[in-house]
């Protein structure tokens, strides 16, 4: 993976090898960081890259620093400002991933949330797939649970909280998977290691609530509207059991890194088909047009980041 150029740090744009943290930093040490995940997808018809529903991000980003008990003097503008900056240095003429990151950057030890000092950066990177195998993926149920919200709450970004998410994924990967499902501690399914769920049966779409130890997900709330509004379909959020997936007749994951995944097997077990659903297949269609500003109607959504939305040929 090629690294950035620049990185916005300490509140500027600056090259990337001169945003260093020490390795006695709290977060590196504790974990003690929050991020979020974004994409900027690049517009081939007006030369124009567009970053999806930034402001709806970062909001998540800033509730997620205030769990952590972080203060940070940014608001959601300020932080679409800075990236929309970051992005135009780098000149990304491709779709790109946005990380935000906001971490304890005091040099210490000990393991604390109160009387340390929050810092931000955020970089960019050219990116494309996350899952390889976005039209037909071959999942599992994990051994591993999620974490419960009065463990680690699942609806904040929290970097510590990550290391479940590795376990579910490198178990699944190691074992000849692409993914998994994650059940919580009542034996539901909560989503993947980094992805929502969707099942699609008897003409409803069905995903599991937010009390289900979920990352409330940007991509996730698309993705509903889009059902709703575009598709014409009923959604509906409930508790989904393990064996309910296996007689699914469409399943996907979705999100900003998988965008939207297709499942086709869990544990060996074909969904509908065997193959991308129909539903799924015009989702992907219409969450593409709609992210890459194609969409008039959700045009809001995507902001320009060159100059007068267009960039010179």
């Amino acid at each position: 993976m090629p690294l950035p150029n620049y990185a916005f740090f300490r509140g500027k744009v600056i090259p990337y090898g001169e945003a260093k943290v020490g390795v006695l930093t709290h977060a590196l040490n504790y974990g003690t960081s929050v991020f979020g995940g974004m994409r900027g997808y690049w517009n081939d018809d007006e030369n124009q890259m567009f970053v999806f529903r930034p402001f709806d991000h970062f909001r998540r980003f800033l509730q997620s620093t205030r769990l952590m008990r972080m203060e940070l003097s940014y608001s959601e503008d300020e932080l679409t400002n800075g990236l929309i900056d970051l992005l135009r240095a780098e000149d990304h003429h491709e779709d790109v991933y946005i990380r935000p990151l906001a971490f304890y950057g005091d040099e210490m030890i000990g393991v604390k949330l109160h009387g340390l000092h929050a810092e931000l950066s955020i970089v960019t990177i050219p990116f494309g797939q996350y899952i390889k195998n976005q039209n037909g993926a071959h999942v599992t149920f994990s051994s591993w649970r999620r974490i419960d919200d009065n463990m680690i709450p699942a609806r904040g970004k929290i970097g510590g909280a990550y290391v479940n998410s590795a376990f579910i994924k490198s178990d699944a990967e190691l074992a000849g998977f692409d993914e998994a499902l994650v059940l919580t501690q009542e034996g539901h399914v909560s989503e993947g290691s980094a992805a929502n769920f969707f099942i699609v049966r008897n003409g409803v779409a069905v995903t599991p609530p937010v009390t289900e130890n979920i990352l409330e997900g940007i991509t996730r709330r698309t993705i509903m509207t889009l059902i709703r509004d575009e598709i014409g379909m009923d959604v509906v959020e409930r508790p989904i059991d393990r064996t309910e997936v296996y007689l699914a007749d469409e399943a996907f994951f979705c999100g900003t890194g998988v965008q939207i995944t297709a499942i086709t097997n869990v544990d060996h077990r074909p969904i509908g088909t065997g193959k991308i659903g129909a539903v799924v297949s015009d989702l992907r269609e219409l969450y593409d047009n709609v992210v890459r500003g194609k969409a008039p109607k959700y045009r809001s959504w995507c902001a320009p980041v060159y100059v007068n939305e267009k960039v010179a040929a």
